[in-house]
């Protein structure tokens, strides 16, 4: 099923609902600088550093690479115990986590439902396995987690990692847009953002927060697509182009302003 928002998207409409528009259906209009491109290629960097503590981490997107729409059903198969391992590409040296030996699961949910608990018995153990950029699509909105585990009672542990050395509030929108739609696929033990120490990984469980914004993230997606329903919004520019983050599509609504201006 194809999607309609992602996270990237709905924190753009957050900062602005014509840059939300334009993303959805004229994104070829972005422009990014240098700079902000050097930004996108060192949080790769970072996240890498931080999955490669995951030697035995399957990769989703070495696998299907862009086709994101795929995403969704890959990961509920490979938790669900039905895969075939593509690693990490330039996978490190194993950094002495352990190896979980998989066993088969028999009570997994089917994709889109929440996973209902249950305890450690021989009738309800699932495989424990890491992926990276396992996706989830739940009210149209598709994310792809940067790391997920899953747990011996199918419960996941979430890892959302950015590059920053501070727990911003952009990060936080971020995650609990993931928290919303992955929970309502699945059970999720702990949300997890992780940022740069002085020299190590900082780890921070946000989990009992990010559950509490469920119905403001809702109010927000239904908002996001009524938008959408509609034509390119008038927006005028603003401070709201520059924050949180420059917006890629200024200097096509700057050349709007111009060209009003001539009349």
């Amino acid at each position: 099923m194809a999607h309609l928002l992602s996270k990237s998207k709905y924190i753009r409409g957050l900062q602005c609902d014509r840059a939300l528009w334009l993303d959805v259906f004229n994104p070829r209009l972005a422009r990014y600088t240098a700079e902000q491109m050097q930004r996108f290629d060192r949080g790769r960097d970072f996240e890498f550093a931080f999955k490669s503590t995951f030697p035995d981490g399957i990769d989703l997107s070495a696998e299907l690479h862009r086709n994101v729409d795929a995403y969704p059903e890959r990961t509920a198969q490979l938790l669900d115990g039905v895969h075939t391992p593509t690693p990490l590409r330039g996978t490190p040296p194993n950094l002495g986590g352990e190896q979980n030996s998989p066993t088969p699961p028999s009570c997994s949910p089917k994709l889109g439902e929440l996973a209902a608990p249950c305890g450690l018995t021989e009738e309800c153990v699932h495989e424990q396995i890491t992926l990276f950029e396992a996706g989830f699509l739940y009210d149209d909105v598709l994310v792809l987690a940067d790391v997920v585990h899953q747990n011996a009672d199918g419960t996941l542990d979430i890892y959302e990692v950015k590059s920053g050395n501070a727990l911003s509030e952009t990060y936080k929108r971020d995650a609990a847009l993931q928290h919303y739609v992955i929970s309502h696929c699945r059970e999720v033990r702990t949300f997890n953002v992780v940022y740069s120490g002085i020299d190590d990984f900082v780890v921070t469980n946000l989990t009992e927060e990010l559950a509490t914004q469920h119905n403001e993230i809702a109010r927000n997606i239904e908002a996001m697509k009524e938008i959408l329903r509609h034509g390119e919004p008038a927006t005028p520019t603003g401070q709201h182009c520059l924050e949180p983050y420059a917006c890629p599509y200024q200097h096509y609504c700057a050349q709007g302003v111009r060209q009003m201006s001539l009349f």
